[in-house]
């Protein structure tokens, strides 16, 4: 069940035990995503899932209602070997910033198998680099705030959400010593960053490294609407310094599912960036189709495995049930070395490309 010829040999695990919670209900799980790769010191699931969506309301219409569907979700994605969830401190809207922590740290808490498998559930939260927090001290107690809303004894990775680089430097340095400080005192496991690009990744990665701490990810856009050169630049950075990229919108908010077109878009937001995107997108469009339609696979999940063949861990969003499904359907095979090259070209004929995050750093 090879995922990625670019993942080292040494750098995956084999765990082929069914949860027990699994052969109680003798319901065997959907997928076997047993196969884990590395990511500093922990071990995780080939892909993970996403949690923008619980609690933001603005771009994703969430609503307390649907809390229940949330834990069907988290449920059915752990049963199946999910063990990377993540999310931020920011995620919410308005009173409802941090749910999505508050909601995964009850799901855990409430998970009806093993503990051993509660156990292995990893939670990459982001500390946003909010304008107020210009010490290290104040990024530190960001990270015991998402501890205790989320009631973890220890978070899996605590990542910093953006650089300041380019409009805050000095804040920048004590943004990095909270990681420091957030590592040393054991709050996290490991730390990871998010946004930034190739010049000011280096730099973290070696100013961390001075300080005895192991930069364990780097999150960046990276699917088939982002890897322009920039992205590809950061992927190998990632490669040489043995840091994992966490790629993020795998599926291009959506415009990767094939269920829009320029005549029927998504309300709100992502409706405006779609009719600019979409109306250039029918080469890749075509070849996902293609290959999914010759796989017996669905076009997210071919876009979704194409991420996992760059070696990267994509971390799709999931609302319900049935997304969750079919994203854990982009699991347990591979696409050819042929099929990756014909959606690579046809990424590069695509005349227009996903809006790179504003955040994101040279």
């Amino acid at each position: 069940m090879a995922l990625s010829n670019s993942i080292p040999s040494s750098c995956i695990t084999n765990q082929f035990s069914l949860p027990s919670s699994a052969l109680k209900s003798l319901k065997p799980p959907l997928f076997w995503p047993w196969q884990k790769v590395k990511m500093g010191p922990l071990t995780v699931s080939p892909m993970g899932f996403g949690t923008w969506a619980w609690g933001n309301q603005l771009l994703w219409g969430y609503q307390p209602s649907m809390d229940s569907q949330l834990q069907q979700v988290f449920n059915l994605s752990v049963e199946n070997g999910i063990n990377l969830f993540d999310t931020a401190d920011s995620y919410g809207t308005g009173r409802l910033n941090g749910q999505s922590e508050k909601l995964l740290g009850k799901f855990i808490r409430e998970f009806p198998g093993e503990k051993r498998i509660q156990d292995d559930i990893v939670i990459a939260t982001k500390f946003a680099a909010y304008p107020w927090r210009v010490t290290p001290g104040q990024f530190v107690q960001a990270c015991r705030d998402s501890r205790d809303r989320m009631q973890v004894k220890q978070i899996g990775i605590g990542q910093l959400h953006w650089s300041t680089a380019n409009y805050a430097p000095p804040q920048e340095l004590a943004l990095w010593n909270g990681l420091v400080a957030m590592y040393e005192k054991g709050l996290v496991k490991a730390v990871g960053v998010s946004n930034y690009g190739p010049k000011q990744l280096i730099k973290i990665h070696d100013y961390l490294k001075a300080r005895g701490v192991p930069l364990c990810s780097a999150q960046v856009q990276f699917s088939l609407l982002s890897m322009g050169e920039e992205q590809m630049e950061i992927k190998n950075i990632c490669d040489s310094l043995d840091i994992r990229l966490i790629s993020y919108s795998p599926l291009g908010l959506g415009m990767l599912t094939g269920k829009y077109t320029p005549s029927k878009l998504p309300q709100g937001p992502r409706g405006l960036l779609f009719k600019q995107i979409l109306p250039g997108l029918e080469p890749l469009l075509v070849s996902l189709r293609e290959i999914a339609q010759k796989r017996g696979k669905t076009i997210p999940q071919v876009a979704i495995n194409w991420c996992i063949c760059k070696g990267t861990v994509p971390i799709p969003g999931v609302k319900t049930v049935k997304q969750a499904e079919e994203n854990l359907g982009a699991l347990g095979w591979r696409l050819s070395s042929n099929e990756l090259l014909q959606l690579d070209y046809a990424a590069r004929e695509s005349p227009r490309r996903m809006i790179q995050n504003i955040f994101q750093t040279k």
